[in-house]
């Protein structure tokens, strides 16, 4: 297909940006003023921001990280105070107070849960580290889940380093998997000397014989657990991480044989805890369900065997509720944090009542859940491109016989023929093309066709956007017309699971909400990666391929938001066109406002040179000794040289987004 005639605007130069469509083309013919509330159902913001973000009477959206228990702060008037601190986007901006109230709201869950069912047990979450290492948000949420006892799980010997020297709540849990050495084996066990309780849980049969060894070369006897490979498998992107091919975990046969193993090594009774876990964002509780049922069924079978059983380990897969649905479609969840507590508890307790058995200490590993919603990256629009067709002119007599007969298809479009009228169009098109390559047709008689057939495009947007009903064929018409935002941003650094996986975001502007979004555009960011864009969007019960966007004003910031970004975004960023990690600030809410608590400056040019070992002061001296070659040529004046010189120097310390 032909490129579309398209209007390049910048933003926020001197360029003059145009309105991106015609009065036409706005989301609703003839309608009434826009109001807050139209903004609150086309963003959906009232289900997936519940209950931390909404828009205020200004058209602003708001924070209120502590839910509808605290204040709340204007996100655009934030903005607009972090670039006056000199802070330039984009901005990942973390509100600690939600982090805070995601933890408290989980463990009231549980705590409701155990008290309504009379679970003579507790609960003692613990955080995936995996999920977001940095050192600020684990300090805090250590710190917020300590009245808890709120622990940590580690993956990895890094992530033990982290935890182990982190996490200082007496009685909290530090749950040890992933594969593991000596190395990661004695730091673990010999935690406990340090008052710890580090559980080291088996995830591959072939653990066991080097467990039991380091435990005897160091008189420790560790609390061990078993990872389950269950039956019962997830649903969505990560339902491979249950079932019979699980990547991690142990077979009910695998499963018996470290019962044996550790009988006859005289350890049954480290053998203390089960472990499952069906897969991350799990959308649906009746998968969970099932999974606990299998999950509760070998842990009392693991007790009668002898094992000294005294913890279950959930996993994780507590959902997040991204389009705000509350379905079970990938993208959202169709259950509360107090379902899936109740769950949890009921079968649990139902399990061990039936043999008699005492209840377990309950472990989720809920950290999508926990980190999500505590950070929000805002960033602005550089520019865009839009379709836009020229009014086709008549056909006189002389004109080829293809552009009368386009252009009596074109005046004929209406709701009876536009989808016979929108393959005539591609068939002028392809036919004006096989002319044009033989030279039956002249340049300018092709840009007329090409102009034809997305004014056809257009006009058919306008009936489809009056139907109940669009055919397949022309389901990505919708996209094709779209206007292209350029964003200050990289999707490879800042929200990679947007290309990886097509993982769904909310992104919705951060101001201007009192006013109708005239445009239907796709996001483009700033790498040389036809990949490095945002092409999917929530919806309530599908995927858009557009979003709903304002015009650009010529010296105007317009600001967008991506939100529940907190969890792993961070970490699987990568260095894509050497775009580095971005302005970070830590926001924590006070009677009088808020306080920026901590700022992390974004990685300069020089910093993510040096990740791909380049030495600043080397590539100085490269181009100084260039501009002295170019000197003695005269091919370069001296001012120009110290020009060159000094904005090259200058730009290594600078960010490596645009300003």
């Amino acid at each position: 297909m032909s490129s579309a005639p398209v209007s390049i605007n910048q933003q926020p130069t001197n360029v003059s940006a145009e309105p991106c469509v015609s009065s036409e083309t706005k989301l609703s013919s003839g309608s009434v003023s826009w109001t807050i509330e139209d903004s609150e159902e086309l963003y959906r913001i009232n289900g997936w921001g519940e209950p931390y973000f909404s828009i205020n009477s200004a058209g602003h959206v708001i924070v209120s990280p502590q839910g509808e228990r605290g204040g709340s702060l204007d996100l655009h008037s934030l903005i607009e105070a972090l670039q006056a601190r000199n802070l330039s986007l984009p901005i990942l901006v973390r509100f600690s107070d939600i982090l805070e109230d995601r933890i408290e709201r989980l463990n009231s869950c549980f705590a409701k849960a155990i008290t309504k069912y009379g679970y003579d047990g507790c609960y003692r979450g613990v955080f995936p580290v995996k999920c977001n290492q940095q050192r600020h948000l684990v300090e805090d949420l250590v710190k917020f889940g300590e009245p808890y006892q709120f622990g940590l799980e580690a993956g990895s010997k890094p992530e033990l380093m982290i935890a182990l020297a982190t996490l200082k709540t007496p009685g909290a849990l530090l749950v040890c998997n992933g594969y593991k050495d000596r190395a990661y084996l004695e730091t673990a066990m010999l935690g406990q000397k340090l008052g710890q309780t580090p559980i080291i849980v088996l995830e591959q049969l072939n653990e066991l014989p080097l467990v039991i060894e380091v435990s005897q070369q160091l008189s420790i006897r560790p609390r061990l657990g078993v990872r389950a490979k269950l039956c019962t498998k997830g649903m969505g992107r990560w339902g491979g991480s249950a079932g019979d091919r699980a990547k991690f975990g142990l077979t009910i046969p695998e499963i018996l044989t470290v019962v044996e193993q550790l009988r006859t090594a005289d350890m049954l009774p480290c053998l203390q805890l089960l472990h499952f876990h069906i897969g991350s964002q799990t959308s649906s509780i009746s998968i969970i369900k099932d999974a606990l049922r299998e999950a509760c069924q070998i842990y009392v079978e693991l007790a009668n065997l002898g094992a000294n059983m005294q913890y279950l380990d959930v996993g994780g897969g507590l959902g997040v509720d991204y389009n705000g649905s509350k379905t079970n479609v990938p993208a959202s969840k169709n259950y509360s944090i107090q379902n899936y507590a109740n769950d949890v508890v009921a079968e649990v307790k139902e399990a061990c009542s039936s043999k008699n058995l005492p209840v377990p200490i309950l472990i989720s590993e809920s950290g999508r859940a926990i980190a999500s919603h505590q950070s929000v990256l805002v960033f602005d629009v550089l520019g865009s491109s839009e379709v836009r067709p020229q009014e086709p002119f008549q056909p006189t007599s002389e004109d080829h016989a293809i552009l009368k007969e386009f252009y009596e298809a074109y005046q004929s479009i209406n709701s009876k023929n536009y989808q016979e009228v929108f393959h005539d169009a591609e068939q002028f098109k392809g036919e004006a093309v096989s002319l044009f390559n033989f030279g039956y047709l002249s340049l300018t008689e092709r840009a007329r066709v090409e102009n034809l057939f997305w004014a056809c495009c257009q006009k058919i947007i306008q009936v489809l956007r009056q139907e109940s009903y669009i055919p397949d064929d022309l389901a990505d018409l919708e996209k094709m017309m779209a206007s292209i935002y350029y964003i200050n941003l990289s999707v490879f650094q800042s929200a990679p699971d947007t290309w990886a996986i097509d993982q769904l975001f909310p992104i919705m502007p951060i101001h201007r909400l009192d006013e109708e979004p005239t445009c239907r555009a796709t996001l483009a960011d700033l790498t040389c990666d036809s990949d490095g864009k945002i092409d999917r969007f929530i919806d309530l019960h599908d995927v858009k391929s557009v979003l709903e966007l304002h015009d650009l004003q010529a010296g105007n910031p317009y600001y967008l938001g991506m939100f529940l970004t907190g969890a792993y975004q961070e970490i699987m960023g990568n260095l894509h066109n050497l775009f580095g990690d971005t302005n970070m600030v830590h926001i924590d809410l006070t009677p009088q406002g808020y306080t920026i608590e901590h700022v992390v400056k974004g990685d300069t040019m020089k910093e993510v040179l040096s990740y791909v070992q380049y030495d600043s002061e080397d590539l100085v001296e490269q181009i100084r000794l260039r501009s002295e070659i170019s000197l003695r040529e005269k091919q370069i004046t001296l001012p120009e040289a110290q020009l060159l010189l000094q904005n090259y120097e200058e730009s290594l310390s600078r960010y490596t987004y645009l300003s």
